[in-house]
């Protein structure tokens, strides 16, 4: 950028200013504006990330490219069932150019830069082609802190209680603490009292963080996490700040359900990283990240998604690619920002606290993803079952207790050194009910027939017997592993129907060999499962623990991020493991055992 290699965390303060200068200077009038443009720049920005022009996250150069993909497939696929029409999304933005003031700071008007078109744009610029109705229902704005997200918020909500064609608007600007929440409304309040234009429109009530426009009857109300009472609701616009302090779906859905009456609503979640490692936001970071590396498969069409973060923790010592994670950069106070960050990095905690919530990577956990999505994808051999005549294999289950995943599966070891899985799942009734957030995947999920929801309020078990029953009569099972944990009745059942039964106890020692060898087979392209839309999303949910002599162990990425299918194998593969280091003939493989603490030390 700067012409210079020297980091200017290594500098002095003059150093500091005269880097900062030229940053400022470099990225001024075709990146960082001080008039607004005179064009919509939703485009021009996907091409400046696709081309590599400016820093971005890989999620959001794949984000742009999701765009420019889109345009192409709208303009030459009859099929196609969006288009984006530039007029709709250029109205929030001219509206909140033109109307709307910052309620504090030196700043006279409100430029909206060009990442920020591309978010705007994007939510409000793809329609249904024949209905005109918007394309996106929710949207994942996902940035460093200082990055205006309240232009977004505030400026937001003014726009749809009143000027979005809506009559009877109800928006909510939403938090997990009461206080949070207020202060949003309370922010539009100042906002509209800084424009003569929106004080004639809107009636604003501080004492109850509530605005009204009245010619349309809309409001906007605060609403936070610890309210009781949220019943009730027509909701046509909600948007949630900082939603990596929510550690559950509560109010999320509550959001959710009360928006079936509105004909196009619409939810933001704006939000940085943050130390809540199982609740709604790695869940949605992590359906933004698969749908956007998965684009051909269509996941989430109606989800939007800006993933602002550096790509590597090394980054953050790098101030060149602090851009990736704070679109507003050159806008920002960086003079301040170099300075704190080189007094700060010294020290661990305040280290990690400008790496969650300023650069965007959520804080450590100790654990780490098992497989990457391009390895993933890359095992997409397919086999007509027909083929697996003659090949007996090994079962393995991952039982509930609760309303939760029961899963079962089967693994084959292949004549030419592949393996193959099937495997099926349940949930109770309950379960498929209250899980509005996974309800389109569950239904595609079981129309495949690879998972099964049963009446009541857990899995009943025996649904598992009668699967295990049905497969043996067609590929006769070698053995069946399980966890004794739960098992004990359904494993008397099995042996009392002839199988010959394993326990595989759930620890580092047994699984750790195995799953090592699971991961080599995967990044050779060796595991096959029919391109399984589930047993995928398994596999991308697994994280890897180890302890202090580097065993492996299989763990959630989250506690709503379930792998109870590929658990249900792994324990298959406890045993198949071993069989693999002999050579597989086109029937019954010629085995050799291994003991577990062998397989152990296999080369990885």
């Amino acid at each position: 950028m700067s012409g210079t290699e020297t980091n200017p965390l290594k500098m002095d303060f003059s150093g500091q200013k005269k880097w900062w200068k030229e940053l400022v200077e470099y990225y001024h009038g075709w990146y960082y504006l001080t008039e607004p443009s005179a064009t919509l720049l939703t485009t021009y920005y996907a091409q400046l990330l696709v081309d590599g022009t400016v820093p971005a996250s890989k999620e959001n150069i794949m984000a742009a490219q999701r765009h420019l993909n889109d345009l192409e497939r709208s303009k030459n696929d009859p099929d196609y069932p969006w288009v984006f029409d530039e007029e709709k999304a250029w109205r929030p933005i001219r509206f909140i150019e033109e109307n709307t003031k910052p309620s504090k700071g030196t700043i006279k008007r409100l430029v909206l830069q060009p990442w920020q078109h591309f978010v705007l744009g994007n939510i409000f610029g793809w329609v249904d082609k024949e209905t005109g109705l918007r394309r996106f229902n929710e949207g994942l704005i996902f940035v460093g802190r200082k990055n205006g997200k309240t232009t977004i918020q505030s400026g937001l909500a003014i726009y749809m209680a009143g000027f979005d064609g809506e009559n009877g608007a109800e928006v909510y600007a939403l938090a997990n603490m009461k206080a949070q929440a207020g202060r949003l409304v309370d922010e539009t309040i100042a906002m509209i009292d800084a424009s003569e234009f929106l004080k004639k429109r809107f009636k604003t009530t501080k004492s109850m963080h509530k605005v009204e426009h009245q010619r349309t009857h809309s409001t906007i109300l605060s609403l936070s996490a610890e309210k009781h009472s949220k019943d009730g609701f027509n909701t046509s616009f909600a948007v949630f700040d900082e939603i990596h302090e929510y550690k559950d779906y509560e109010l999320i859905e509550v959001m959710r359900r009360s928006m079936g009456q509105r004909m196009q609503p619409l939810t933001v979640y704006i939000s940085t990283a943050g130390t809540v490692l199982d609740g709604p936001m790695t869940d949605f970071f992590r359906s933004g990240k698969e749908t956007l590396e998965q684009y051909d498969e269509n996941l989430n069409e109606r989800s939007f998604y800006y993933l602002a973060k550096i790509d590597d923790v090394k980054e953050a010592d790098n101030p060149e690619m602090w851009i990736k994670a704070n679109p507003n950069l050159p806008m920002m106070d960086g003079l301040s920002l170099l300075s704190n960050y080189k007094k700060d990095m010294r020290t661990p905690q305040q280290r990690r606290d400008w790496i969650t919530k300023q650069f965007n990577l959520f804080s450590e956990s100790g654990e780490q993803s098992l497989l990457d999505a391009e390895t993933i994808l890359a095992n997409n051999d397919e086999i007509d079952e027909s083929e697996l005549a003659g090949i007996h294999p090994v079962a393995g289950f991952d039982l509930s207790d609760t309303e939760d995943f029961t899963a079962a599966a089967l693994e084959f070891p292949l004549p030419d050194g592949r393996i193959f899985i099937k495997q099926h799942t349940w949930i109770p009734q309950a379960r498929y009910d209250r899980e509005e957030q996974y309800k389109e995947r569950f239904n595609e999920w079981i129309e495949a027939d690879e998972m099964t929801v049963l009446p009541g309020e857990h899995v009943d078990h025996g649904a598992v017997y009668d699967w295990l029953i049905e497969m043996d009569k067609q590929y006769t099972i070698r053995q069946i592993n399980y966890d004794p944990a739960k098992a004990i009745t359904l494993n008397a059942m099995l042996e009392n129907q002839g199988f010959h039964t394993e326990v595989t106890r759930q620890g580092f020692t047994t699984l750790g060999g195995p799953l090592q060898n699971f991961k080599e087979l995967m990044l050779d392209h060796k595991v096959v499962f029919n391109n399984s839309r589930l047993f995928k999303w398994y596999l991308s949910n697994v994280a890897l623990v180890t302890d202090r002599n580097n065993n492996w162990m299989p763990t959630k990425t989250s506690r709503y991020r379930k792998i109870d299918g590929f658990a249900a194998a792994l324990n298959c593969h406890v045993t198949i493991a071993p069989m693999l280091v002999s050579n597989i003939n086109n029937s019954e493989p010629n085995l050799t055992y291994m003991s577990f603490e062998e397989l152990m030390n296999l080369d990885a």
